[in-house]
């Protein structure tokens, strides 16, 4: 080995480990990335006490509308836990006025508000400034909110027209979020229908 080739083993070597080095770490960040992403869009499916099981009552005194009976509904429903005190459940307000108002057309799905932990003349006023014409109840002393296992607010939940709770959403809801989890449980549904009666042809 001459002088020049030892003295030039190191640095290409050096270089190597370097750009190992480099791209570990890129595939690192990558999927530092891909689990910050995933926990994001994760949020709506965060562990729930009732998602899969029946709707718990919906106990409390009328705000503004009537006393709701979950167990007399018979489309999708959207129950939303909020207070006016809280910016995001404010921001979500429009959103879920247009979805109200959206179906109130076609019948396919209704929004009912819990009340949490606020005085409802304040509530009475919030509406009458913002707009919202659906059912909203206070939270029975707070055991509305027990029941449904709300941790914080905003947070909003899917029931299907069978009355099992099917999704939970926590922080600002959107209307296209609403509309797109009706449309996939529709589409599921339509296909399991679809499949079992081929199936058993």
């Amino acid at each position: 080995m001459t002088a020049t080739s030892a003295a030039s083993g190191p640095p290409v070597r050096s270089r190597s480990v370097q750009f190992a080095a480099i791209a570990v770490g890129i595939v690192l960040l990558l999927l530092v990335a891909l689990l910050i992403t995933r926990k994001n869009s994760d949020d709506r499916a965060t562990e729930s006490p009732v998602v899969g099981k029946q709707a718990p009552a919906l106990a409390g005194k009328a705000v503004i509308g009537q006393p709701f009976d979950i167990g007399t509904n018979d489309r999708w429903l959207v129950v939303n836990f909020f207070a006016t005190w809280c910016a995001p459940c404010v921001n979500e307000h429009p959103e879920l006025r247009a979805f109200s108002a959206e179906h109130a057309k076609d019948g396919k799905a209704r929004v009912v508000s819990v009340v949490y932990k606020q005085a409802t003349a304040e509530v009475r006023k919030f509406f009458e400034q913002r707009g919202g014409d659906w059912n909203v109840v206070d939270s029975a002393n707070g055991r509305t909110s027990l029941d449904w296992g709300v941790a914080q607010i905003p947070e909003t939940f899917l029931v299907a027209p069978s009355g099992i709770v099917v999704e939970r959403f926590t922080g600002e809801i959107t209307r296209r979020q609403l509309d797109d989890a009706i449309d996939s449980y529709e589409t599921s549904s339509s296909l399991t229908t679809t499949s079992g009666t081929g199936t058993g042809s």
